[in-house]
């Protein structure tokens, strides 16, 4: 934490690096609207801006229009893995045209510098970056924190998606794409829409609907306790609001291999908002996980669990309370454990069996331990299950749960968890 500090006292996050590319004037396909350049230089603008983003100028490539050829952008992204460590946060914003070939020997995903040749296969394979040649590039990259942006397959406005690209060639970039990024930890793709969506520029607008609220997120709108700005949070801001702008037309994409919510830039220069909380600074008193695809448990929990709870005065969150439409379940989940003082996990053979929920279940203890220092999980036992088959990381934790199994027990264990739901969680270590 003292390196984090020191970054924002000084207006800058040394071991950032950012490569920006903007493409509008192609000379052999189908143009883009000038907007293109203008949200690769704004976006260079808010990253470079010692008040805002933090960058250092010397570690951002702007590339745009007739600079961004294709031997360009290769040695580009060379430079951009030579100047990286392992501990470097690298940043790569792309606007322009990304397609497909969807037959063919040289069937695959490219994406398309001002210089593609899309007449035949062939001239796109020679001229073009295909989705190998790009893994490898990312893949050379030694960071351990690389985020893509992919504002690509754009439509010139609201209704109005551009022509074909040409004759060989389909728009956009599908799914699978983006997951053969993923490869190695630390990375994250975040496409500013569905692969059978436009990315969307209003008339008149400087910036693309999803670049506009972008910026906005690291123009400062986004809140950080720590003056940070970070991958999550980032997504959450910018997700709801697109969709939002679009009326449900465009959605963006989420991906990611990841096992931190690190920074991305600094909020204002390292500027703390806090994040709006109620006065015990927490918003719930409890998140509850449970194996929410058995009948037999969501019932116990919406019928048994639930209401003494709540008739204690206690606030309860569920995932449906915080997950949001189109954002990835491990972000919002993530929010709403730290929005919690406790987190309680309702043991099961259901649950045993239920992935999701188990890892939900590590994530919070992991919260507790590294964030918090206390005990925030707090094991309910709804039937008996064999203790062996829980993952070794959780096996500490639900030592000793709350058992509501034998006869008399939830007459007992009830007012027990109620009790230790209206207190702090114990700490691991003295504070």
């Amino acid at each position: 934490m003292p390196r984090l500090n020191a970054m924002m006292h000084d207006n800058s996050l040394p071991t950032a690096h950012a490569l920006l590319v903007g493409i509008a004037a192609y000379r052999h396909i189908t143009p883009l609207p000038a907007t293109v350049l203008n949200d690769a230089r704004d976006v260079y603008d808010v990253l470079t801006d010692p008040q805002r983003g933090g960058y250092a100028r010397d570690n951002v490539a702007l590339l745009l229009d007739g600079a961004a050829t294709a031997a360009a952008l290769r040695q580009a992204l060379a430079d951009l893995a030579q100047r990286c460590d392992a501990d470097s946060t690298a940043l790569i914003y792309l606007s322009c045209h990304g397609a497909r070939l969807e037959q063919g020997p040289l069937a695959g995903e490219y994406l398309l510098p001002v210089d593609a040749d899309g007449s035949s296969p062939q001239a796109l394979a020679a001229t073009a970056l295909s989705g190998a040649q790009f893994t490898a590039a990312l893949h050379a990259i030694p960071a351990r924190k690389v985020v893509v942006i992919f504002d690509c397959c754009h439509a010139g406005g609201i209704g109005q998606p551009k022509d074909a690209l040409a004759p060989a060639l389909q728009a956009g970039l599908p799914e699978r794409y983006y997951e053969a990024l993923l490869a190695g930890r630390g990375r994250v793709i975040l496409a500013s829409s569905r692969s059978d969506e436009f990315s969307y520029a209003q008339p008149g607008a400087a910036n693309s609907v999803f670049t506009a609220h972008l910026l906005a997120g690291l123009r400062g709108d986004i809140a950080a306790d720590d003056g940070l700005i970070r991958i999550f949070d980032l997504f959450e801001y910018v997700q709801p609001r697109v969709t939002d702008a679009m009326h449900g037309r465009q959605h963006p994409v989420f991906k990611a291999e990841i096992e931190e919510n690190f920074p991305v830039a600094l909020r204002l220069g390292g500027q703390v908002k806090a994040v709006a909380r109620s006065e015990d600074g927490y918003r719930y008193d409890a998140y509850l996980i449970y194996a929410e695809k058995s009948e037999r448990d969501a019932q116990f929990v919406a019928s048994q669990l639930i209401p003494p709870l709540e008739a204690a005065g206690l606030r309860i969150a569920l995932s449906a309370d915080v997950l949001q439409a189109g954002v990835a379940r491990v972000a919002t989940v993530q929010r709403g454990l730290q929005q919690a003082r406790r987190t309680v996990v309702v043991l099961s053979q259901a649950f045993l069996a239920d992935a999701m929920a188990t890892f939900e279940a590590i994530l919070a203890q992991t919260i507790g331990i590294d964030q918090e220092n206390a005990w925030r999980v707090m094991p309910v036992l709804i039937e008996a299950i064999d203790q062996s088959r829980l993952p070794y990381t959780l096996t500490s934790a639900m030592a000793m749960p709350i058992d509501l199994v034998a006869p008399l027990r939830p007459a007992y264990g009830l007012p027990r968890l109620i009790r230790d739901l209206q207190g702090p969680p114990p700490s691991i270590l003295p504070r």
